[in-house]
């Protein structure tokens, strides 16, 4: 190589291997799937549970129980924007609310 392109051979491994590290990195940045996890109700459980039912499509019983067994999923496998909105309704609700982000493995090509 240094003789017919007047490149030192560990320069070239250094130049392929760069853009194959920066790959991984935009991939893990790409992960967006969250989970919506009901911390407590807090003070106003009422409104919670009514939130709680319209968010989930569940009935009133099965929203009631979900916000009294809290802490517990309420929705998973949601996009980040779906996320940050049922949060925010949560919290003005009165309810805490923790988003949990999903890791997904990376793919690596073999």
């Amino acid at each position: 190589l240094k003789e017919e392109y007047g490149i030192e051979p560990a320069a070239a491994a250094v130049a392929v291997a760069g853009p194959a590290a920066g790959g991984d990195a935009g991939a893990a940045e790409e992960q967006t799937e969250f989970d919506v996890i009901l911390k407590s109700a807090g003070s106003s459980k009422l409104a919670v549970v009514k939130l709680v039912k319209e968010m989930t499509g569940v009935g009133l019983k099965e929203a009631k129980e979900l916000v009294d067994k809290a802490p517990a999923p309420l929705k998973e496998k949601v996009t980040k924007e779906e996320a940050e909105a049922l949060k925010t309704q949560l919290s003005e609700a009165g309810a805490e609310v923790e988003l949990k982000q999903l890791l997904l493995p990376l793919y690596r090509e073999p």
